[in-house]
């Protein structure tokens, strides 16, 4: 498939470390996570930011794990500054100090998105299973406002907090916010198992809706708020990250290139690695990428659906998740003959009385 200029790489999420000093039993890492020597070295992503860069990425999205666990970071900040990428940091906030935060800016930081569990402290530590983060997470957003960087609050937002979704919002405005992103939680890795603690009820997502809703018309021209809803309550499905292989490519602690987050979840697919190919190489032609890239590899009924190239087929990943199947259409459309499962799914773990985690952790191998 020959690839146009406007399916060229928008974003690159580079994963530089599954370290993190959270346990949030949400977390979009893999539940086999990656150990500090299995990381790439600081020239590795040197290189790969260049390449990035050359191959047409607009941006870089550095992540983790927690990115400031990598003693390096701001040289690749610097690095990508230099190549011309908008450089943006996803973080937990509670392992910067301001002198670090003072560092990173001055290396050319361009934003930075702080992740928040919970407005009420007890639940929020509790979430990511961290005491002492909430004040953290508040000193950093001071420290990244007085260093002149825009700051995005990432609430992600579950049947164990969203009575507060209303004070996550009037949080972000306090701290200074210019956007808020609340995204309901995505069912896959830690949060597939944790389902039954996390899954909101109907009930709950409508009164959400209706409170983002509000407040977008009350805070208009003061907080720009993104809001991602649950597929197991949508009617259509979303495009996964603009569609498979169109926008975005993921890269792991260790130089996997992924279409998505959770693309490793799927069976029967080898996803080549930045130590054995360019990045060019392996975005253009690699059978990764290619596999669900386009429509040519879509069943009915989204072959012929007239939102084939709006949502293009929804998510791989939550189709194996439901039906076993990566190649099934996903079930979050009304149209697929499986969407009565991911609706019968939501209602039974909305219904769970357990609200006990299954924490992200290193899960040492035994003997």
């Amino acid at each position: 498939m020959s690839i146009l200029r406007a399916d060229l790489p928008l974003a690159v999420l580079a994963e530089l470390t599954h370290r993190c000093p959270l346990q949030c039993p949400y977390c979009s890492n893999p539940q086999q996570l990656l150990s500090a020597r299995d990381e790439l070295s600081t020239a590795d992503w040197k290189r790969v930011i260049d390449q990035a860069a050359e191959l047409g990425a607009l941006q870089i999205h550095f992540s983790g794990g927690e990115p400031m666990m990598r003693r390096d970071l701001d040289e690749l900040v610097g690095h990508a500054h230099a190549a011309g990428l908008y450089s943006n940091l996803i973080t937990s906030g509670v392992r910067s100090g301001r002198d670090r935060l003072t560092a990173l800016a001055q290396s050319g930081l361009d934003h930075v998105q702080l992740s928040f569990q919970d407005t009420d402290v007890q639940s929020a530590e509790r979430i990511g299973n961290y005491s002492g983060a909430q004040d953290k997470k508040i000193a950093f957003a001071e420290e990244v406002c007085a260093a002149g960087l825009p700051l995005t609050i990432n609430a992600v937002v579950h049947r164990q907090n969203l009575a507060r979704l209303g004070e996550m919002i009037e949080l972000a405005l306090a701290l200074g916010a210019a956007r808020l992103e609340i995204a309901h939680v995505q069912y896959y890795g830690w949060a597939l198992r944790n389902r039954g603690a996390l899954m909101p009820t109907r009930a709950q997502v409508e009164a959400a809706t209706r409170t983002v809703d509000a407040a977008r018309r009350r805070l208009n021209r003061r907080l720009v708020i993104d809001y991602v809803v649950p597929d197991y309550f949508a009617r259509r499905p979303k495009a996964c990250m603009g569609g498979w292989g169109r926008r975005f490519m993921n890269i792991t602690p260790s130089g996997n290139v992924l279409p998505c987050h959770a693309a490793e979840t799927l069976p029967g697919i080898t996803f080549d690695s930045v130590m054995d190919r360019p990045l060019a190489d392996i975005w253009r032609s690699s059978v990764a990428f290619e596999k669900y890239r386009g429509t040519a590899w879509m069943p009915e009924p989204c072959r012929s659906c007239d939102r084939r190239e709006i949502d293009w087929g929804g998510c791989r990943c939550q189709a194996l998740a439901i039906t076993g199947r990566a190649d099934d259409a996903d079930p979050a459309c009304e149209l697929s003959s499986n969407h009565q499962m991911i609706t019968t799914l939501a209602e039974a773990e909305s219904a769970e009385t357990s609200d006990a985690f299954s924490y992200r952790r290193y899960h040492r191998p035994t003997a």
